[in-house]
Parts: structure tokens; C-alpha cells; sequence
């Protein structure tokens, strides 16, 4: 990768244009879940508005070389349980088409990882193979294979350990 990339967290003030990707994201889904557009032509999200209030929620842009490159959303997982520690998990992931096989997906995830250190759970749907190779790809090589993969409800399902 010769372009410089850049993790930033997406400001409030900066939403829309958060919003305007994850519209292009679900648009690229469709391939694999049959979402549809509602009477305005979008998609939306249930959980965006979250991103701003809920503190286990993270929203990051994804730049390269300053420009929009995708975006990555990032949640942890609690439980009302306190013997049972908190996941970190990618819950939405974009490179747009421009920017990928450029390694800039792998390296942005690589770099979130080291972000949020602890348990982590990557999970993608059974018939998006892409996704899943590229999750294995990264996975396997941020943790030197050091992971495990699960089938579960129609989803492969990635957890490792992400050292401080």
C-alpha cells in the first residue's frame, strides 16, 4: 500500500456524510441480504443515530491521502452477566470499490484492532465469501493465526484476543 490512510473518529457535525456511505455500503449488501429502499429511495440504518449517544458505539471514517475512503463502525458487546467480559466487535465495514485490493481495508482494520485492545468477534454472512476471505486473510495475519472461526445462524464468526 502507497497511499496514506487515516482512522478518524466521525464527528457529529460529520454524520451526514457517514450516512451517505453506509446508504452505498447497504446498496453493495444487497448482493447478499434482499434489503429495499423505502419511499425516498434509501435505506437507512436503525442504529445510526446510536452512534452518537450510546458510548459503546464507535463511528470511524476511513481517509486516503484526506478523501473518504469508507468507513468502519465498531461496537462492544455487554452482558448483563459481570462474569462475562465485553466484546469488541466490527459491526459495519466499507472500503469503497476505488480503494479496494489496495491492502488499505486490511491495514484500516489491523489499525482498529490495536485501538480497542481485548476479546474481539468479526462475524460475516455464510454466502458473502469475499468478506469472509478477507476477514480470515486479516484476522489471520493480524494475529499470526492466533484465532478461532465458528459457523453459527448463517454466519461465520471470527474471535481472537488484540494485544495492547
Amino acid at each position: 500500500m502507497n497511499q496514506a490512510f487515516s482512522i478518524e473518529r466521525v464527528p457529529f457535525e460529520q454524520k451526514h456524510a457517514l450516512k451517505q456511505l453506509l446508504e452505498l455500503y447497504t446498496y453493495d449488501f444487497t448482493e447478499f441480504e434482499p434489503f429495499e429502499v423505502d419511499d425516498d429511495g434509501l435505506f437507512g440504518y436503525d442504529y445510526f443515530e446510536k452512534y452518537w449517544v450510546e458510548p459503546e458505539r464507535h463511528p470511524f471514517f476511513i481517509k486516503v491521502n484526506g478523501k473518504l475512503a469508507g468507513f468502519v463502525l465498531v461496537r462492544m458487546l455487554t452482558s448483563s452477566d459481570p462474569d462475562v467480559p465485553s466484546i469488541y466487535s466490527i459491526a459495519e465495514f466499507f472500503i469503497m470499490k476505488r480503494y479496494r485490493r489496495l491492502g488499505i481495508g486490511k491495514a484500516a482494520s489491523h489499525q482498529i484492532f490495536k485501538m480497542f485492545p481485548g476479546a474481539w468477534e468479526v462475524f460475516q454472512l455464510e454466502n458473502n465469501m469475499p468478506a469472509i476471505g478477507f476477514w480470515r486473510t486479516s484476522i489471520r495475519d493480524y494475529t499470526a493465526n492466533h484465532y478461532q472461526e465458528r459457523q453459527e445462524d448463517g454466519k461465520v464468526i471470527q474471535t481472537f484476543i488484540s494485544k495492547p
